[in-house]
């Protein structure tokens, strides 16, 4: 084995993901390993993937945007990429910004719940 290329299990190990879902961004074509035999194999272009398929989830993006998004690059180059890249940060900007919104407020409210409980509880022992 070349050591430009990682195992299954190592590239399980590499970015702390199951089997399971290693196979299953095989199954939905987001990676494309060299298969020998029964034997998967991910070069550097795959490991390069996983890392914006990984950073795009966490930033919020549904597998179907990042694909079509690694697939914009094989089809258009990199300029485009980074266009539609830049339109889809945009839109998860804003929706994030709605979320963190709501979790300041959820949390504030719970603040408040929480010290009204605490009082009267205080009160209730007195």
């Amino acid at each position: 084995m070349s050591d430009s290329r990682l195992s299954f299990k190592e590239m399980c190990a590499k970015f702390d993901v199951t089997p399971r879902t290693l196979r299953y961004y095989e199954y939905i074509e987001l990676l494309r390993p060299e298969k020998e035999g029964r034997s998967r194999f991910f070069t550097s272009r795959e490991v390069a993937r996983m890392t914006l398929i990984l950073r795009g989830r966490r930033f919020g993006f549904s597998l179907e945007e990042i694909r079509q998004w690694l697939e914009m690059y094989e089809e258009r180059g990199t300029k485009a990429q980074y266009e539609v890249f830049v339109e889809n940060a945009d839109r998860q900007i804003v929706a994030l910004t709605e979320q963190q919104k709501q979790l300041s407020e959820t949390i504030d409210e719970l603040q408040r719940l929480r010290a009204e409980a605490a009082e009267i509880a205080d009160e209730t022992d007195a």
